[in-house]
């Protein structure tokens, strides 16, 4: 939130200004840390118009605008600038408004005499906890340049396989509503007008067209009420899915369901081994980038599971052993685990399994699009040509019988 504030510093003179801070709580915290005695303070919003606060609710900071944000600052730390003079330049040069104005509260921060990680941990939508902990590591190692480039490398392998992700899953959910909009508009605009003519003749009419004409009736008469049924349950479901049982339940049929558990499954295994993988190079315990990786791994299924192998791992089990327990981690992932504790080489072996499943990945989601594309298409002709069988069939029939 942002904050504006009248205060007066140590010389006397009155200061205006706005401060970036999670709470008004850390807003006095800051400027307090500044020498300034505070004479007013209050959200920025009661100012602003309500359109405005409403537009801001749902501004967010992109992947993509992290991923440049830890590149240009991994390339500024290279050059010796100081990091108040980095986040300086980078509020400056950002094209989000929304990062702009974080990145000017993390200024206020630094001046104020915080670390970076505090700083950025006021921003949990933008900088998540496996974010700020990589920036812990590189404060305590001294080490923030290559802490920036690992976090922009591994968030844009992250966005990659993401993205192919949700394009591989756009496209046949864009042919369902396609096939679904068709079959509406032959049930309720051009079946009913063709069955006029099958009523009026007064011939025998097959089963098959009896269903499709009472199917047509069916949608011209209740349509309305089904869709709104169909709006109100949709409402529901989504509040359902918002509850932590919703969101087991959903996780679990991400990663059991035909045809794209494979793809899911793969997905999960490379954010796990990747996360381990960026975290041990830069010197956080494994224990802490376990628990870390359950946080942003993004599957409710899969964090309940590196929860408990966390804490079989504090009561002394091995990593391998503790992963071994659980039925969604594959053999081939437990066992080269285990060649890496054993030879000391498991940041290696880590970032091997992070490449082979995100490959994977990859061909799962070619796989998939060749095999939905055909399916689809075909679906879409078969469900169409049958409409227009059940009826013009008959009407053929009428006609030659004339």
């Amino acid at each position: 939130m942002t904050f504006k504030y009248k205060a007066i510093d140590s010389s006397g003179s009155t200061k205006d200004g706005v401060v970036e801070a999670i709470n008004i709580d850390v807003a006095i915290d800051a400027l307090q840390k500044r020498g300034l005695s505070i004479v007013s303070i209050k959200p920025e919003e009661e100012s602003g118009s309500g359109l405005l606060t409403n537009i801001t609710m749902f501004d967010r900071v992109s992947n993509k605008d992290v991923v440049i944000l830890s590149r240009q600052m991994a390339t500024l730390f290279t050059a010796q600038v100081s990091a108040l003079r980095v986040f300086q330049l980078l509020a400056m040069q950002s094209e989000s408004s929304l990062l702009r104005r974080q990145l000017k509260g993390v200024v206020d921060d630094l001046q104020a005499g915080n670390n970076i990680s505090a700083a950025l941990e006021k921003y949990p939508k933008t900088f998540s906890p496996f974010y700020i902990n990589m920036v812990k590591a590189g404060e305590e190692s001294g080490k923030l340049d290559q802490t920036f480039m690992y976090l922009a490398d591994y968030l844009d392998r992250t966005y990659e396989v993401t993205s192919k992700v949700s394009t591989a899953l756009i496209y046949p959910a864009f042919i369902v509503f396609t096939f679904v909009v068709v079959m509406i508009l032959m049930l309720t605009v051009v079946i009913p007008k063709i069955s006029t003519i099958l009523t009026q003749s007064g011939g025998s009419v097959p089963v098959y067209t009896q269903v499709v004409l009472a199917l047509s009736s069916f949608f011209v008469s209740y349509g309305v009420f089904l869709l709104v049924a169909l709006i109100i349950g949709g409402f529901f479901l989504w509040r359902y899915l918002q509850t932590d049982s919703g969101k087991l339940s959903l996780d679990h049929l991400k990663i059991t369901t035909p045809f794209i558990k494979n793809l899911y499954s793969k997905l999960y295994l490379s954010r796990i081994a990747d996360n381990m993988n960026t975290m041990l190079i830069s010197g956080i315990p494994m224990v802490r980038g376990l628990d870390l990786t359950s946080s942003v791994v993004d599957n409710v299924v899969y964090k309940n599971l590196l929860t408990q192998t966390v804490e079989d791992v504090k009561a002394g089990s091995s990593v391998s052993a503790a992963l071994e327990k659980h039925p969604e981690i594959p053999g081939i992932f437990v066992q080269m685990v285990k060649i890496g504790e054993e030879t000391g080489q498991l940041g290696n072996i880590l970032k091997t399994l992070a490449d082979f499943y995100r490959r994977e990945v990859t061909n799962s989601i070619d796989a998939l699009v060749s095999l939905i594309e055909p399916v689809m298409i075909v679906l879409l002709g078969v469900g169409v040509a049958f409409l227009l069988a059940a009826v013009l069939i008959p009407i053929y029939s009428i006609s030659a019988g004339m």
